[in-house]
């Protein structure tokens, strides 16, 4: 009995190995869900900015009636809120992963982390470019469905290098992208929704299963 024991917590040993060197584990349920608060809180600046309320969802069409000058600034901010909803939540994605990757021993960067990285950029990339010609083209209300589309994607082209909870977050994105895509009117809410209380759901159910 003793013989099997030990047979089975020596292939355990070796599954964890094989695990750590072909998977991405120090991804983190706290960054998941200062990165969601951080989502609405844009989403909460955006609507406060453009003077809309709850029950005024046609956001994209805050251009109507206004002079040029306004719609610049307009765009001029959403842009910065954006860039700046995005910037923190990759600082804050890294940090934790260092911290985890520190915590667990495994290395900060490596084949598998490099791996992770470009195949989740590919699909970010082609729908941030989408994104823009979306934009020169006018389409404003199909924007936020295009990004909850293409980071869904990402997730699950990139899920196969790290925790599987990714390929299952990146579904929901995609689904929840192309319901946006009918009910356009909603789309911020829509991306409030995936941006934010998804990514607070999915990093409590992360910190739970696998940090604390």
């Amino acid at each position: 009995m003793d013989k099997k024991q030990d047979q089975l917590q020596e292939l355990r040993e070796i599954r964890n190995l094989m695990e750590r060197s072909t998977r991405f584990l120090s991804l983190s349920g706290i960054a998941g869900i200062i990165v969601g608060v951080v989502a609405i809180t844009g989403v909460v600046a955006a609507y406060l900015f453009l003077g809309l309320g709850l029950n005024e969802p046609e956001y994209y069409q805050f251009t109507v009636g206004q002079t040029l000058a306004q719609v610049a600034t307009a765009y001029a901010f959403l842009f910065a809120d954006f860039i700046a909803v995005l910037v923190v939540s990759l600082f804050t994605g890294v940090f934790f992963a260092v911290r985890n990757a520190k915590k667990l021993g495994l290395p900060v960067w490596d084949a598998t982390a490099s791996r992770l990285l470009i195949n989740m950029l590919i699909p970010l990339a082609a729908g941030g470019i989408y994104c823009l010609i979306l934009l020169y083209h006018g389409h404003i209300a199909l924007i936020a469905p295009a990004t909850l589309i293409f980071y869904g994607l990402a997730l699950i082209n990139a899920s196969k290098y790290t925790i599987n909870d990714i390929r299952y977050l990146g579904i929901i994105e995609v689904t929840l992208g192309l319901v946006a895509s009918i009910f356009i009117h909603y789309g911020l809410m829509f991306w409030a929704f995936g941006f934010g209380i998804l990514h607070i759901v999915y990093g409590i159910k992360i910190y739970f299963k696998h940090e604390r």
